[in-house]
């Protein structure tokens, strides 16, 4: 994977436009719902070619500590994924062998307080959301995940494909048995 060791910092920028905004709300609704779905065949029309999608594994540590757990892509990670990475993880859905998913898992993602800043490059925005996603499978496994992310959309042509995804969770331990579900 060809990817720099750390992600840029987010920088306080800009607002979008309020159609820009709604706009790109929008979007991530729709990306939501296909997640929902299982959608996956038009989740993945929605992801660049350059797709950098994390989740940084976050030790509880005290204050004076400052290692940098979210940007330092040399850390542990839940998620550290390219587009083909994903793609790979999408395929093994389809082989029957995950185990996991036999019975279907059943998914609700929730997302708010989105907002939508403008960035240095030319149709590439920063898109700010917080997100509840509720899994159930079988009769009594359930899990809720809770957290924010970070994301950089850049338009491409009529709609916007996802470039970056920082996801947040804000469990100090991660109880699931699997993680087999996209943020």
């Amino acid at each position: 994977m060809t990817q720099n060791a750390t992600l840029e910092r987010p920088q306080t920028g800009q607002s979008a436009s309020l159609e820009l905004t709604h706009a790109l709300t929008q979007t991530v609704y729709r990306e939501a719902r296909m997640l929902d779905d299982e959608n996956y065949v038009d989740w993945v029309k929605m992801l660049a070619d350059d797709l950098l999608y994390h989740m940084p594994g976050i030790e509880t540590r005290y204050r004076r500590d400052k290692t940098d757990q979210v940007n330092d892509l040399t850390r542990m990670a839940y998620y550290n994924d390219n587009l083909e990475e994903i793609k790979k993880r999408l395929t093994r859905l389809e082989t029957g062998t995950a185990w996991s998913e036999d019975p279907a898992t059943r998914y609700t993602h929730i997302i708010t307080n989105v907002e939508v800043e403008l960035t240095e490059k030319a149709g590439e925005y920063r898109v700010y959301s917080n997100f509840y996603a509720y899994r159930n499978r079988n009769e009594r496994e359930e899990d809720s995940l809770i957290g924010n992310r970070v994301d950089i959309w850049r338009e491409a042509g009529a709609s916007f494909q996802l470039v970056k995804r920082r996801i947040i969770l804000k469990h100090n331990v991660l109880l699931s048995k699997n993680l087999n579900i996209f943020l």
